[in-house]
């Protein structure tokens, strides 16, 4: 189970929307190590549509904690499917989504604002003027129009929606919503709420979210009169000239009253209140299904806005990972891109592919490419191709070379090598893994004999395995024992072409790179060649 938004905002000053982080190697789907070298970030800016904060924070903890249950997944996809079928359900959904914009920030600096005192002036977002009546009205505001909203519209017929919908209006029937709504009672031991008063008779304040009390104001210039009635003076005659000995009463009083009755309301009503609010599951899980609707209709708008074709992936059970991508493009290069090069994939009773190709011809990008769209698709979202189908992925892995540090004792190839291993351990048949390059740092008899067996172990392993790689002598000895599927990137005319073309490319085209950089042969000489 996911931790709510809530529990991920306990320890911070304000809710951030990227405030969910990828498991440990093993523990998720994506790793740390995977979810930057994938740029799930990046994959993030792309996707994102959300316009609430919850939907944004939604969005980013599902990519960093994705989905592997197919039920779960497919779920998702029949919501989209239902508000994509729906137009009359998805803009009541839109209209609600909406006005919770403005007031789900009045309810997050209820939550987790600054109190500034009486008179204070709020500089800051996160600064609350006086004694928090108004952002304690502003901010319950949002909840209860949240379920009254929710309320006035017919159910769903998705099973995810109609979750959402009872999460939120379940939250009618908590303390929570109990107390927001009001009254509420402050008794000698406890805070309670109307349900709790009933067929109660110990005293109790009745709290109310406003500086002026009609009661305490009455009580007080009822003891004024009865000064008067009982002791008359000349203070308490009714002219012009006693106004301002009258006002010697009435100044202290307000002086007095302000602080006393405001600080009262704010740090024995409004704070623990608020308090109960921030740490209560029934709030956390309905702040949540706001969020989870909000990413619903950001699914939707991500596939109208990116151009080009787009499709909510099959999802197929299979005993091993499998995937087969008809013009397949990147979430994020080929945004609003009607020029990016789509290509086919297919991985499904073989489980090994190995991508040789010159520099700069689009390896990694087509690889990137397929670990963002299953990424994508196990969050149930649309991925950018004509078609798509796949098996859940139990964990995605991303293996690219790493600089090794001072403290790491076996230099570059161990420290490659540990993080080979800890992948190796933790896949299984249903795993996706794309290793760029093996066995780097070593002599290259070594970095073969390493490479085949690291390969031959995923191989056994039964994954679907993707091996980027310049070393076109491995590639030649699988493809020698019938394993593997040798892809290249393909050149026209001195230029990549980014289509993965059936091949094993034997040339690197270092030079052209080098001349692109300005650092070829020719330039070196130049720079010695040139004034001292």
């Amino acid at each position: 189970m996911k931790n709510t938004l809530l529990q991920n905002w306990q320890d911070s000053s304000w809710p951030t929307i990227k405030s969910s982080k990828p498991l440990d190697t093993g523990d998720g789907v994506i790793d740390p190590r995977t979810f930057a070298t994938i740029e799930v970030d990046e994959l993030f800016d792309s996707v994102n549509h959300a316009s609430t904060l919850a939907g944004q924070a939604v969005l980013f903890r599902s990519l960093a904690q994705p989905l592997n249950a197919i039920d779960q997944i497919k779920a998702k996809q029949q919501a989209v499917e239902e508000l994509r079928n729906t137009p009359a359900l998805k803009e009541q959904l839109e209209r609600i989504v909406q006005h919770a914009v403005p007031n789900e920030k009045n309810f997050y600096l209820l939550l987790f604002g600054e109190f500034l005192g009486s008179f204070g002036t709020a500089r800051e977002d996160h600064e609350i003027e006086g004694y928090g009546y108004l952002q304690y009205k502003r901010g319950i505001r949002f909840m209860l129009d949240l379920v009254d909203q929710i309320h006035a519209i017919e159910t769903p017929q998705s099973d995810y929606l109609k979750n959402i919908f009872e999460q939120i209006k379940a939250f009618a029937d908590s303390r929570p919503y109990s107390l927001m709504e009001g009254p509420v009672y402050i008794t000698e031991n406890a805070i309670q709420c109307k349900q709790q008063r009933q067929g109660s008779f110990s005293p109790a304040l009745i709290f109310r979210p406003r500086l002026f009390k009609p009661l305490l104001i009455t009580l007080f210039f009822a003891a004024v009169w009865t000064l008067a009635h009982f002791f008359p003076t000349d203070m308490f005659q009714v002219s012009v000239e006693a106004i301002p000995t009258a006002s010697i009463f009435v100044a202290p009083f307000l002086l007095v009253y302000y602080p006393i009755v405001g600080g009262f309301d704010r740090d024995s009503c409004i704070i623990p209140l608020r308090n109960e609010f921030k740490n209560s599951p029934v709030v956390a899980e309905t702040i949540d299904a706001l969020g989870r609707l909000d990413e619903l209709l950001s699914f939707i708008k991500f596939a109208e806005a990116f151009g080009g074709s787009k499709v909510l992936p099959e999802l197929v059970d299979a005993p091993h990972h499998q995937i087969n991508l008809s013009d397949a493009r990147n979430p994020i290069l080929a945004k609003q891109n009607p020029d990016y090069v789509g290509n086919d994939f297919v991985l499904e009773q073989d489980r090994l592919v190995l991508v040789t190709g010159p520099n700069s011809g689009g390896k990694t990008a087509f690889c990137k490419t397929v670990t963002q769209i299953q990424l994508l698709a196990q969050i149930g979202c649309f991925v950018p191709a004509q078609s798509a189908s796949l098996s859940v992925a139990d964990r995605i892995f991303y293996q690219a070379p790493e600089i090794s540090h001072l403290d790491d004792g076996e230099g570059r190839f161990g420290t490659e090598l540990k993080r080979t291993k800890d992948i190796f351990l933790a896949a299984s048949a249903k795993s996706l893994v794309v290793l760029d390059e093996l066995s780097e740092g070593t002599t290259f008899e070594e970095k073969m004999e390493s490479s085949s067996n690291v390969l031959n172990g995923f191989y056994r392993k039964g994954n679907s395995t993707i091996l980027i790689t310049h070393n076109h002598q491995l590639v030649d000895h699988f493809v020698a024992q019938g394993i593997g599927l040798p892809k290249q990137v393909e050149f026209a005319y001195d230029a990549p072409t980014y289509k993965l073309v059936t091949g094993i490319s034997r040339v690197s085209h270092a030079d052209r790179v080098a001349k692109k950089i300005g650092f070829s042969k020719e330039d070196i000489d130049n720079y010695l060649a040139g004034p001292q």
